[in-house]
């Protein structure tokens, strides 16, 4: 299996793979080519092949402003447990640091055990609740987040040490 670009020749095999793995919550064509049309400005996004060219997994990345999204991952179902969601995840998360992201968040559907798993796994914690986020099924989403590296305090000095010295806070 190998990562790569996800590009608009992908587009009608990610479409439909996104039908068959999110029935109820599939993006369009087009909103799947609005967010490549964002790449690579705020956006990034992978397929996972295998070495004979067959699309078996994708992902993407919103990043913007110190922050960054998991948009997507999706594994097919018969390829799944064999790596290529973490490989996807890893991919996401490397680009997040690349693009100086200061912590990554995604939405999780509550009845997905498998992907809390996986997320956890890669040290993603829970942080809140979208009650009834998942349309027309009324499931809940976990968010989750993962910090990548911690915002400096600016603009602050720390009190006064014992020498009469201010100090910057670092």
């Amino acid at each position: 299996m190998v990562l790569r670009p996800m590009t608009n020749a992908d587009l009608p095999v990610i479409h439909r793979l996104d039908r068959l793995l999110f029935p109820d919550n599939a993006w369009s064509e087009e909103m799947l080519a609005g967010e490549l049309a964002d790449q690579p400005r705020t956006r990034h996004y992978v397929v996972a092949e295998t070495s004979g060219g067959e699309i078996v997994g994708y992902a993407g990345l919103a990043a913007a402003g110190g922050q960054a999204d998991v948009q997507t991952i999706g594994v097919r179902a018969d390829r799944r447990k064999g790596g290529i969601g973490a490989a996807l995840l890893t991919a996401l998360l490397d680009e997040a640091v690349r693009r100086n992201s200061e912590a990554v968040f995604l939405e999780v559907r509550a009845d997905n055990d498998a992907a809390h798993r996986l997320y956890e796994r890669f040290g993603f914690d829970r942080v809140g609740i979208r009650k009834r986020y998942y349309q027309p099924s009324n499931v809940d989403a976990i968010v989750m987040c993962r910090k990548l590296r911690d915002r400096p305090p600016v603009g602050f000095t720390r009190p006064e040490g014992t020498d009469g010295e201010k100090r910057r806070l670092t």
